[in-house]
């Protein structure tokens, strides 16, 4: 897992701007402590950030690839390749060979052997870019997911790239930074748009996309999406056939030459990944899994259910390290940690822009720090309930037919996003983003595959499937990706297995729900090796701090802001509505209260520190 930049120019000698593409390279450093490298060419730069986790000694980029002495193509990569061992195999039977023991050697081997279509072979979580000095085109790839991110921004001549926006904005091409209506209507939309960049002139390359630049021009494609298919299985064969993917795709992704751990929640997702990577350490005779998971004080002591959490995380943790005999770490953290400075300003930093989710973003962060003074590598439950169907929203009636985002026509979801709470009336109606969302809706709507003969009940499911994998997921993705990698931890993601996506997003919604519970063929996949607790409990969102005293601490630096002589969220804020929340007592604005004091605070530092010119 790495830090990817890189600036081709037709009309430039870029070998004389080594400075820029060095800073481009500097902003990734966080995803990248382990070592550095920038490879320079008259019309072509890319510069690398390396996490080192397979072939630690041989896996140095820029890598490029030669031919009696002729350098042929230059790659930088970030992600994980889990077939990469049977790709080897076969490019060597093809004549190939290697140098090192990586993954990425594999990728660049397998560019020129198979073009681009080499991203069809490949399973696992990446984002890559490919300079072919042969042809002098740039070759940009993102997984199929969305699980690894890559940002681009073409130029008269060219084009910037990065894997964050940050790498892109620090060439005086992307500067200054701007945001327009469409960029703040993508922040507060609650649904994310393929491809959107949110700056001005900046996109991101879509997940399972190929961007081509060359003389000519740039062009995109995409190499894969989500096809309806039949599903001829039964429930029990249904079951199985789940088990042996996640059998699989759980023992490839344990490949690590560093400490590998799992985030363990005590729900089903995390418990049955963690749990089926202890049954393969064992199976292998290695040493237990180790856990990790987050807690605040007195969380658990004063825990009062809400609509989204009817019970706290830890005894189903505690029931899950006794059952599969774990070697576990509770992070505890009070609002004191919340409400630090530097963790705030790091999370938006990851962020690049004010996406945040309050004391949930900064939680992440925090546990994310500690896991790494531990371990290198993590396992994550992440994406199981797109796949699998386990949000409220796939079950609730309203939801399944609003003519919406079906979380979007949920209670109380709205106030997420902040925007009434803080932003200008006159904003707010020149945003205009019921239309947004309604248009974006209509378009997400018209992508998705569907069976011949197919209605009712299962076209809507299917529908509403879509909809999570292609708008919903990539802000969480996009979120434990930034978490992880401003401290340099890699998240593996193993419900985004593409084949695993692909089998259940065709399984018919009457099987998904056989046993009356959400995620049924999930919890029946794996119930054989989680404590009865977890096995019936009902899904739970990841926690949030119920401590007075975070939105105590929120209040008091709204105020503090407030009473500045120059205030630059005013820009887009009614400062009137900050106002009016900080007159009420605490817990007396409703549950959006905190949403919109987080969102005002970062709106406010992202503006100061971004130097971002809006363009409204």
């Amino acid at each position: 897992m790495c830090g990817i930049s890189g600036w081709v120019d037709f009309e430039r000698d870029l070998g004389q701007l080594r400075d820029t593409s060095q800073a481009m390279t500097d902003t990734m450093a966080c995803r990248g402590p382990d070592d550095e490298g920038l490879w320079t060419a008259p019309h072509a730069a890319l510069g690398h950030r390396r996490l080192a986790v397979i072939d630690i000694e041989g896996g140095r980029q820029p890598m490029v690839a030669d031919e009696d002495g002729r350098p042929l193509a230059v790659l930088v990569y970030s992600g994980e390749l889990y077939n990469f061992r049977e790709l080897r195999d076969e490019l060597a039977a093809r004549g190939h060979r290697f140098r090192t023991r990586s993954d990425t050697e594999v990728v660049l081997r397998a560019y020129l052997e198979w073009g681009d279509d080499l991203a069809t072979r490949m399973n696992g979580m990446f984002a890559f870019a490919i300079w072919d000095i042969r042809r002098e085109e740039l070759v940009l790839v993102r997984d199929r997911m969305g699980v690894k991110p890559l940002y681009y921004h073409p130029t008269p001549s060219g084009v910037l790239f990065g894997s964050e926006p940050k790498a892109i904005l620090a060439n005086p091409l992307a500067q200054p930074a701007v945001v327009d209506l469409d960029g703040l209507r993508e922040i507060y939309a609650l649904s994310k748009t393929p491809g959107h960049g949110i700056y001005r002139g900046m996109y991101e390359v879509r997940p399972g996309q190929i961007v081509r630049v060359s003389r000519a021009g740039l062009s995109r494609r995409l190499y894969w999406k989500l096809e309806a298919r039949e599903h001829p299985d039964d429930i029990e064969t249904t079951v199985r056939t789940v088990r042996e993917l996640l059998d699989d795709i759980v023992e490839r992704q344990l490949i690590s030459d560093v400490p590998l751990c799992s985030l363990l929640s005590g729900g089903l997702d995390s418990s049955a990944i963690t749990a089926l990577a202890m049954k393969k350490l064992r199976e292998q005779g290695d040493d237990k899994i180790r856990s990790f998971s987050v807690d605040f004080v007195g969380y658990n002591e004063n825990f009062k259910p809400d609509p989204m959490r009817e019970t706290p995380d830890t005894p189903f943790v505690l029931d899950v390290v006794r059952h599969i005999e774990a070697a576990h770490t509770d992070i505890l953290l009070d609002s004191a940690d919340l409400m630090d400075p530097e963790a705030r300003a790091a999370v938006l930093r990851a962020r690049d822009v004010p996406l945040g989710l309050g004391d949930m973003d900064t939680s992440l962060y925090l546990l994310f720090k500690a896991i790494r003074q531990h371990s290198t590598v993590a396992l994550s439950g992440e994406s199981a309930d797109e796949v699998f169907g386990g949000y409220r929203w796939f079950h609730d009636p309203v939801a399944v037919n609003a003519d919406t985002f079906p979380w979007l026509a949920l209670p109380g979801v709205e106030e997420f996003s902040g925007a009434s709470r803080i932003l200008g009336d006159d904003l707010l109606r020149e945003l205009d983003l019921p239309a947004y969302r309604a248009e974006r809706y209509r378009e997400a709507l018209d992508e998705v595959p569907r069976l011949p003969g197919e209605s009712g009940l299962e076209k809507r499911m299917r529908e509403i499937g879509y909809l999570n994998l292609t708008r919903f997921v990539q802000n969480l993705l996009d979120r434990k990706d930034r978490m992880s990698m401003a401290v340099g931890l890699e998240v593996r993601v193993p419900f985004c297995d593409h084949r695993l996506v692909e089998y259940v997003f065709n399984i018919p919604w009457s099987i998904k729900t056989f046993d009356g519970y959400e995620k049924s063929v999930l919890r029946a996949a794996t119930a054989d090796l989680l404590p009865s607790s977890v096995v019936e409990r009902r899904k739970s969102p990841y926690p949030s701090t119920q401590d007075p005293a975070y939105e105590r601490g929120l209040r008091t630096e709204a105020a503090d802001l407030l009473g500045r002589d120059v205030v630059a969220a005013e820009q887009v804020a009614d400062l009137g509505k900050i106002r009016a929340i900080l007159d009420k007592p605490v817990g007396a604005s409703g549950p959006g209260t905190r949403a919109a004091l987080d969102g005002f605070l970062g709106v406010n530092t992202w503006l100061e520190d971004y130097a971002v010119q809006l363009k409204l």
